[in-house]
């Protein structure tokens, strides 16, 4: 190899024609052309490496990005978490509260029942005493009725009906008859069916004074008790609607009317 100043130049012995021609370009190359060649690739070298360096920055921003993004949804996520953690406790709070309301009411339904059970047993007891003692009672009064239906048996009295009835032995007039019955504590007789003037008949004369009369206004008829007699047992043609006769009497045929002075025996009655 042969040497041109700083140039190298290649020895072509023992080459080929090929190689040969391929040195003869490095031969006739222009050194300057040279450098300059080398220059550029430098530079374009040098050019290369910012772009490498700013694709790198935007990595590190795209990862700083990231970074601030996950950052982000955990506090979010946090938040989240724990609003919903004040809000189960807000509700677990709230529903205990109502649960010691019901728990409360159910306890005071409770007493209220109990005490009303106590009231119901005491009432029953009471109720039982009251029923005892209205037997006793009951015992005592039909006890007392016997008696007393007896005595006045004794007395001329008849019993019928769930009543008593007696005939005067003398014979007074209408206003004086009353008297005799009610100074015995009962009053002339109120006949209300069919069934009590027939054992009147049967047990008692035929002619005798009934708690009838129409003295306070003339052909209107009342009982003693105050009633007005809508349906009796008139004899044919009675009352005769004569103004002096104004008290009745029964007798065979059926009642009659006739003067209250005149004077007959009379029935009295009381109840029970």
């Amino acid at each position: 190899m042969s040497y041109y100043g700083n140039i190298n130049i290649p020895d072509t012995h023992g080459m080929d024609r090929e190689d040969e021609e391929e040195m003869d370009i490095y031969a006739n190359a222009d050194p300057m052309n040279s450098f300059e060649v080398m220059t550029e690739t430098e530079n374009s070298k040098r050019h290369q490496t910012p772009q490498h360096t700013g694709s790198d920055s935007v990595k590190i921003r795209s990862s700083r990005a990231a970074a601030v993004c996950l950052v982000l949804l955990c506090v979010l996520l946090l938040t989240a978490v724990i609003v919903l953690g004040v809000y189960i406790h807000t509700k677990s709070t709230n529903y205990t509260e109502e649960k010691n309301q019901l728990l409360n009411m159910i306890t005071n339904l409770t007493e209220e029942r109990d005490q009303l059970l106590t009231n119901i047993t005491n009432l029953t007891e009471e109720r039982d005493v009251l029923s005892s003692n209205n037997s006793d009672l009951v015992k005592q009064r039909n006890q007392l009725n016997q008696e007393k239906n007896e005595l006045l048996k004794m007395d001329g009295w008849v019993y019928y009906q769930y009543s008593f009835y007696i005939i005067s032995s003398e014979k007074r007039s209408w206003t004086e008859s009353r008297r005799y019955c009610t100074d015995r504590g009962a009053d002339l007789i109120i006949i209300n069916n069919k069934a009590e003037q027939d054992f009147i008949k049967k047990m008692f004369c035929s002619e005798v004074w009934i708690g009838l009369t129409d003295s306070d206004v003339e052909g209107s008829w009342k009982w003693v008790d105050g009633s007005t007699q809508t349906s009796g047992f008139w004899a044919s043609e009675e009352p005769g609607g004569h103004r002096r006769e104004n008290c009745a009497l029964t007798r065979e045929p059926g009642w009659a009317d006739y003067p209250c002075n005149d004077k007959f025996q009379c029935i009295c009655e009381k109840s029970q």
